[in-house]
């Protein structure tokens, strides 16, 4: 649960599983699929989605890495650590939208595995999305050390496959001549990499809790970070050079069809013959490299967000987060592309608030000393931070958010201009704020936790 891990149990030194859990979470569809977004919903080329894909995944990742290095030295997960800016009540808000998000994530996932099954076997989709929900279920269900385990070994077939997926299909990769990029597209698509990505700082301590204190945070943090950046920058700019080459390969467009992106994939197969059935398989149940650590981490969500289910053992909350999702994945499968655009634009704004506040009370008020933080306060409500000046500094963010926002069913006056820059908002407004705001809540209400 999310009881502080002590530091006499924080004995694991094998620091190169970090890597590898990012490394297995993110070499799966949904990298391949976001990638695709580029062209098919921005309009974007080849070129300017790459550079945007590399520029604003080497940006955004450096939250996600940055606080892994928090784990060993504090033995605590991420959304529990955060009641020290947000406080006891204040972060079951994060709490609630990282489920909400997380929840979002997992959904995709088995819609992708699914369409990836049904591409190569007799079954629907449906039936392949329940099929990934249970093997997700079973390896979050197991807990941190098979966890570990299992995403020290599931990235190798996975990137098999992309690799033979890229040699088979590689000689149809053209680029189709585009309209010059504008500031709007290249930044809504940016929001929608920001999204992908970010999202993970709210569970980044969870897999390093039990890291020996001693460990460089230098060493934590590359391992993050190349752990990270590698698959999905990788993936998504190999996602979007096929969603540019599918038009202009009749097998590939009609796999693609209703945004079928296992279709795609499949057909990108083809040439390996007999054999593209266990690849599909394969690849199919890359996103359970995904899904299994995020359901691990919601669960600790559940507990943030209501403490006495601490009580609870983990794996009921794994049982509850996977009929939700397998029960939404069902409902929206046909609507992947739509709901993965939009999807990952909004939770931008939030996770940037999020991270804004945190690192702020870490680095300016704390001076980034984790000496400064009582872990004996993690549960005492009076002892932590009141959290009025983190929720009020995210929420009064938004004042300026919402004008720079740019989805389907909104585009705000500032994004009409300059694109959807929400997230980019959302950190420096809430930054700004934070910082009077917290001087005010310490004056009120000094208690440092």
């Amino acid at each position: 649960g999310i009881h502080p891990v002590a530091i006499e149990d924080r004995t694991e030194t094998h620091f190169i599983k970090i890597f590898f859990i990012w490394f297995s979470a993110n070499t799966n569809i949904l990298s391949f699929a976001t990638g695709t977004l580029g062209p098919v919903t921005f309009g974007l080329g080849l070129r300017d989605s790459c550079l945007v894909i590399l520029f604003f995944n080497l940006l955004c990742a450096v939250p996600p890495a940055y606080l892994t290095t928090w784990g060993p030295k504090l033995g605590l997960r991420q959304l529990c650590a955060s009641r020290y800016t947000f406080g006891y009540y204040g972060a079951m808000v994060p709490s609630l939208l990282s489920l909400i998000s997380n929840v979002g994530f997992c959904t995709l996932n088995c819609i992708l595995g699914g369409q990836a099954l049904a591409s190569i076997a007799n079954i629907s989709w449906t039936v392949g999305i329940v099929i990934i929900s249970l093997i997700s279920l079973f390896v979050s269900f197991c807990g941190l050390r098979v966890l570990n385990w299992y995403e020290n070994c599931a990235w190798a077939p996975s990137l098999l496959v992309f690799v033979v997926a890229t040699g088979a299909g590689g000689k149809h990769f053209i680029d189709t001549p585009v309209a010059p990029a504008t500031a709007a597209q290249i930044f809504s698509f940016a929001a929608t990499i920001a999204g992908f990505i970010m999202t993970w700082s709210a569970f980044s301590s969870d897999y390093t809790a039990y890291f020996h204190p001693r460990v460089s945070s230098r060493r934590i943090f590359i391992y993050s970070y190349l752990g990270l950046n590698i698959p999905i920058i990788t993936l998504q700019c190999l996602g979007a050079a096929a969603a540019i080459s599918a038009p202009s390969v009749p097998d590939w467009n009609a796999g693609y069809t209703d945004g079928d992106v296992g279709g795609l994939l499949n057909a990108m197969l083809s040439p390996v013959g007999g054999f593209k059935k266990v690849l599909m398989v394969v690849l199919s149940l890359s996103v359970t490299g995904n899904n299994a650590p995020t359901i691990y981490s919601m669960c600790m969500a559940f507990q943030t967000l209501i403490p006495p289910l601490s009580a609870v053992p983990r794996y009921v909350f794994s049982v509850l987060a996977t009929a939700v999702i397998t029960v939404l994945a069902i409902v929206g499968q046909h609507k992947f592309y739509s709901t993965l655009s939009n999807f990952l634009g909004i939770i931008g704004y939030w996770i940037g608030a999020w991270v804004s506040a945190i690192c702020v009370e870490h680095l300016y008020f704390r001076k980034g000393n984790f000496a400064l933080y009582d872990i004996r306060s993690w549960n005492v409500p009076s002892r932590l931070p009141l959290g009025a000046a983190a929720l009020g500094a995210a929420v009064l963010s938004f004042a300026l958010v919402i004008p720079s926002m740019s989805q389907v069913w909104y585009t705000g006056p500032i994004a009409r201009k300059t694109g959807d820059i929400g997230f980019e908002v959302a950190m420096a407004v809430t930054a700004l704020l934070y910082i009077p705001l917290r001087r005010l809540e310490k004056r009120w209400r000094d208690v440092e936790g």
